[in-house]
């Protein structure tokens, strides 16, 4: 007989046949990804919360009111520059009680200093801080360790002062991580040139090695990447003292030897025990906890990318010129590190000696080398939790809210300055069009070593092509060799200038705004706004296209219908920045498996259905509709759930024998024999049976102690699940091919996404990874449902 915990088995099984992150809602499903070249925001002033609010200090008391004076950071009408075209009247200040119409109270970074002075580690802040523990513990001396735990949670967002050039008064940390050295392969593992092995020196076996370990990867097959490769391979063999062969052709190189071996290593990994697993993790973890963390004027503060990225072979992203090429290793004597005067300075890895030590306030990175590549500089920064990344996502995201007192003007100013005469004011108006109305990045010079992105300053004769009567098709790469492929309709006047661009002697590969570039549109933009540049514009219409989308959604619907819709406002963003993504290769067994759970959850439902019927046959007359789908599934669809349902459970017996064997080995104890693994199987073979006898019958067994109000509670739980499960699935499918990830972090304003939570009722861990909630905890905190963009 089946009992109704037998009934929850089944249901486990089938969840167990989803994986973690299919069970996810795919809000929270999103790959983390860090810019190690991205630079902080500009620097701009936040807004000044007009509004009482009962906030907290650092150490968690009541927050004093802040008095006006020159130092108080001004409101946005205090702050209006005058447009270019005319000179308007500042907007008139908002009166409201809501803390979501007046903005958000601006974070402090800490005293302002000269730069360079020296950090003594206390100042008036400090002061006040010790003055308000010493009155809170009077009143009540258990206080004392609650402040202590507050002030590991630095609430930076509820600070008075943000602005300055300043960005920390004293910082501290222990340097970065290095790469291990290389470990030579075995002396049997060889590269073989013309049938014949090959002795190498070990650097240039260790670069052999790199192409050998993805020698079956479609970025080895690619001509470019093995052209760039060879030529770098043999410069380091000819530089290492050369060889007993002389190579002179890639294609008579033959990695197979290597290329196995790194296979063997990645199975052998593979094989480790969950035990041993977790062993090697917890040893890596100790090694790198004095890395992870640093003292940002006397807090602590999570750092972000703290290890030094190992040599390898460069990838790139799209056709990208330089793929193929060494990555070199970056040495001690690479690395410039930056911390407070006075300090401890990490010790560098022995025999070896940093570049060189700074001690400069006015940059927000710890350590800086130069990565060869691209010959760019490379930074270890805080991490996205911290209240430096915070500060900076804070003062772009106010930068972007004020754009809205400013866009009229400018909109208006863009409109007229189209039929302008003088042909660069043209093309800087319709450069403002299309960064505006199609959210374009303002693009910049590419080298001829660069992949052949660009953006609108950057557009050529052949990105653009004309259908009249006002309809344009752009077809670019843009950021990340991503394809922007659109067809929109435009202005008339915006459809005649592109002609008008485009008109002979101009030929493909020609500029089509060949008078303007970025940085003369950013400077004609900040005659309107101090902080305005083209990504600004982005950053608005993103979040503004959030906002008047989840206008749109009604305050109804269970949990996940409102997720679904929370997504497709979230894709409408996606989609107007062009935030695409390659359909993963796992998507369409991801699918499936999503579609087979569906289909066993409703047939766990038929049966239980059955069940009723079984015990009040004159149910089925009675509620006819209740009872409708009983004949959805057939006997083969049944048959297959059957078989998925006994083998899942097999594979759950064989895996916790093989769990508690691991335990009793762990702890010295005899271990489980095979008899008892197979009295584990006698349960499912039971199980088989009587699936088999339900399956010739139609009939399920019925427990004796099961009423039809738990059976028909039963209906209504697996309803829900079916219901949930089609959401997660559309999502899926909706999603596949765009990003929603990347304007959820990067362009809309994090308080909408919180707002959304809190007057839908949705929790914030549907909408928000982990990851986004540590980095967007000030939004989190300081928005309300009220809040508005």
């Amino acid at each position: 007989m089946m009992s109704s915990s037998d009934d929850n088995v089944a249901l486990s099984m089938i969840d167990g046949n989803i994986d973690q992150d299919d069970d996810m809602p795919l809000s929270q499903i999103s790959s983390k990804s860090t810019d190690t070249t991205s630079v902080d925001s500009n620097s701009t002033e936040g807004q000044k919360s007009g509004s009482k609010r009962k906030a907290s200090s650092p150490t968690g008391h009541k927050a004093k009111k802040v008095k006006r004076s020159k130092n108080t950071v001004k409101s946005e009408s205090d702050e209006e520059n005058t447009p270019l075209a005319s000179t308007t009247a500042p907007p008139p200040k908002k009166t409201s009680k809501k803390k979501s119409e007046s903005g958000t109270a601006k974070p402090r970074n800490g005293t302002k200093k000269s730069k360079g002075a020296k950090s003594t580690g206390s100042n008036k802040t400090d002061a006040v801080k010790k003055e308000d523990e010493v009155a809170k513990t009077e009143k009540d001396p258990s206080s004392t360790r609650e402040d202590e735990e507050d002030e590991e949670k630095y609430k930076w967002w509820e600070a008075e002062d943000v602005d300055g050039e300043q960005k920390w008064e004293s910082l501290e940390h222990n340097g970065v991580i290095f790469p291990p050295d290389y470990e030579p392969l075995p002396s049997h593992v060889k590269l073989y040139y013309d049938g014949k092995p090959v002795d190498l020196p070990l650097e240039a076996e260790e670069v052999a090695g790199f192409f050998g370990a993805m020698a079956e990867t479609d970025h080895a097959k690619n001509p470019t990447f093995q052209k760039n490769f060879f030529e770098d391979f043999c410069k380091v063999l000819k530089d290492a003292g050369g060889c007993n062969v002389n190579i002179i052709d890639f294609h008579r190189m033959d990695f197979s030897k290597m290329h196995a071996h790194f296979e063997m290593l990645r199975d052998q990994k593979k094989l480790l025990s969950k035990d041993e697993k977790k062993a090697i993790k917890a040893e890596k973890d100790k090694f790198e906890e004095p890395y992870k963390t640093c003292l940002l004027n006397g807090h602590k503060e999570q750092v972000g990318n703290f290890r030094i990225e190992p040599p390898g072979l460069f990838r790139g992203r799209g056709a990208h010129p330089k793929t193929g090429k060494l990555k070199r290793r970056v040495m001690p004597e690479d690395v410039t590190l930056n911390l407070s005067e006075g300090c401890k300075i990490p010790e560098p890895p022995q025999g070896h000696k940093w570049a060189e030590v700074r001690h400069d306030n006015t940059v927000s990175w710890l350590a800086m080398w130069k990565e060869n590549i691209a010959d760019s500089f490379k930074y270890v920064r805080f991490a996205a939790n911290s209240s430096i990344k915070g500060l900076s996502d804070f003062k772009k995201f106010e930068t972007s809210r004020k754009l809205r007192y400013h866009i009229d003007e400018i909109r208006k100013d863009y409109t007229k300055m189209l039929k302008d005469p003088l042909m660069q004011n043209r093309q800087m108006a319709t450069a403002c069009y299309l960064i505006d109305i199609f959210a374009l990045r303002a693009g910049g010079e590419k080298g001829d070593d660069e992949a052949d992105t660009v953006g609108c300053c950057s557009l050529r004769y052949e990105h653009i092509t004309l259908k009249p009567p006002n309809k344009v098709i752009f077809d670019f790469l843009g950021k990340d060799s991503i394809r922007f492929y659109q067809e929109v309709e435009v202005e008339k006047q915006v459809f005649k200038n592109l002609r008008i661009f485009k008109k002979p002697p101009k030929q493909p590969g020609d500029d089509l705004f060949d008078r303007i570039s970025p940085p003369l549109l950013n400077k004609q933009f900040q005659n309107y706004m101090k902080g305005l540049t083209a990504k600004v514009f982005r950053t608005y219409n993103a979040s503004k296209t959030m906002q008047d989308q989840l206008d749109l959604i009604p305050n109804e619907g269970t949990v996940a219908e409102k997720v679904v819709k929370f997504n497709a406002a979230n894709r409408t963003v996606a989609i107007l920045c062009n935030h695409q993504r390659t359909v993963s290769k796992t998507h369409g067994s991801s699918v499936q498996k999503i579609h087979d759970k569906l289909k066993e959850l409703e047939w766990h439902k038929i049966r239980t259905k059955k069940m009723i019927l079984q015990l009040e046959p004159n149910l089925k007359t009675k509620d006819p509709d209740y009872f409708e789908e009983l004949d959805d599934l057939s006997k083969e669809d049944t048959e297959h759930i059957h078989r998925a349902l006994i083998e899942r459970a097999r594979e759950a017996a064989r895996k916790r024998f093989q769990r508690e064997n691991d335990k009793l080995k762990i702890e010295d104890k005899p271990l489980l024999t095979e008899k008892d693994l197979e009295e584990k199987m006698e349960k499912v073979n039971e199980l088989e049976k009587e699936y088999a006898e339900e399956l010739k019958t139609g009939k399920p067994q019925i427990k004796k102690s099961v009423t039809v109000e738990k059976l028909k509670s039963q209906v209504d739980t697996l309803t829900n699940r079916i219901l949930n499960t089609t959401f997660q699935l559309k999502d899926k499918e909706d999603n596949s091919e765009v990003s929603l990830g990347t304007s959820k972090m990067n362009y809309i304003d994090p308080r909408l996404t919180v707002m959304f939570s809190k007057k839908f009722n949705v929790p914030i861990e549907k909408l928000f990874t982990k990851t986004l909630r540590d980095k967007f905890n000030w939004a989190i905190e300081s928005a309300d449902e009220n809040w508005k963009f």
